[in-house]
């Protein structure tokens, strides 16, 4: 990036002006402006509203920088906003420590039965599964990925990531592609799914890939619920295909309070609390204070989105 002559009220804060923001900003010696024609960069603080972004770009039509406050992008994309005219900047890996933290602890509830424990009425029988030693599938290679294999160091597993591209990951025994999904889930104890979404992994997770998991393994989905057909897990659960599955995020999502996988022993379902605001906001505050001034300066900023790839 060549740096630019701004001043650095040429950075605008949208739909709102949050105070906590402002005043971390001006901390740091960048002062935000108002939105309109002179704003250069945008930080963009409506989450899943890409209808509020696309009427905040018309009506600041140079702007030449967005920060998106998410680390997943999808109703961005699904949009069409981002396009190659504007650096487009997420919050992907700002939030990979709370996120990772949240699946070793699905993994951990899963393999010692704590859903059926949690309901049960009597004392029943002794149960539960040992992480230590255990083959476990990341799908994602990103930041969450990356923090999960460092959470997972102690306990001895063989760890396989799948992602795009075939380079190695530290900390990972093996990576393979994505062609190579259906040969390791049929491998694999436990499945984490940390991947993007995007029109190449959406339902990623459907009936044919249920039927091939290890009928004892477990699935867990703390990056988007799109990357799960909810019906075929729904239906995989219920015939006991799989020993359960355990998730942060669900399409459609709050899910129904009528639906089955409520009552489904074999599930675990959190409200998408992997990363709650609390947990999030001082994460996302420094991704967004050192994008700006990356931004003033001239620099590559972290979080830097693919249009191409939609992520």
């Amino acid at each position: 990036m060549q740096k630019r002559a701004f001043t650095i009220a040429e950075i605008a804060i949208a739909p709102n002006p949050e105070r906590w923001l402002v005043n971390a900003l001006y901390d740091a010696g960048i002062s935000a402006g108002t939105l309109d024609e002179d704003s250069r960069g945008l930080i963009w603080l409506g989450f899943h509203d890409p209808d509020g972004l696309a009427a905040a770009l018309t009506r600041a039509p140079n702007i030449e920088w967005v920060q998106l406050p998410s680390a997943g992008v999808d109703d961005f994309a699904l949009a069409g906003l981002l396009d190659h005219k504007i650096m487009w900047t997420s919050a992907k890996g700002a939030y990979s420590q709370p996120v990772a933290e949240h699946a070793l602890a699905l993994i951990f509830a899963m393999l010692r039965d704590l859903p059926i424990r949690a309901r049960a009425h009597d004392w029943g029988k002794p149960a539960g599964t040992t992480l230590h030693g255990k083959r476990v599938l990341i799908v994602g290679a990103g930041g969450i990925a990356t923090e999960l294999l460092r959470l997972l160091a102690p306990f001895n597993n063989h760890v396989v990531i799948i992602r795009r591209t075939p380079a190695p990951v530290p900390g990972a025994q093996q990576t393979e592609p994505f062609e190579r999904l259906s040969n390791e889930l049929a491998e694999a104890d436990i499945v984490v799914l940390a991947a993007a979404l995007t029109p190449l992994t959406r339902k990623l997770i459907a009936a044919p890939e249920l039927h091939t998991m290890n009928p004892g393994a477990i699935l867990i989905n703390i990056a988007r619920g799109g990357l799960i057909d909810l019906d075929a897990l729904t239906t995989a659960l219920a015939d006991k295909q799989i020993r359960g599955a355990a998730l942060d995020v669900t399409e459609p999502e709050p899910l129904p309070s009528s639906h089955p996988l409520w009552k489904e022993p074999r599930a675990l379902i959190t409200p998408h609390t992997a990363d709650t605001w609390d947990m999030i906001w001082p994460l996302l505050q420094e991704r967004i204070i050192s994008n700006a001034k990356h931004f003033l300066a001239g620099t590559d900023m972290r979080g830097q989105i693919n249009p191409a790839a939609g992520y």
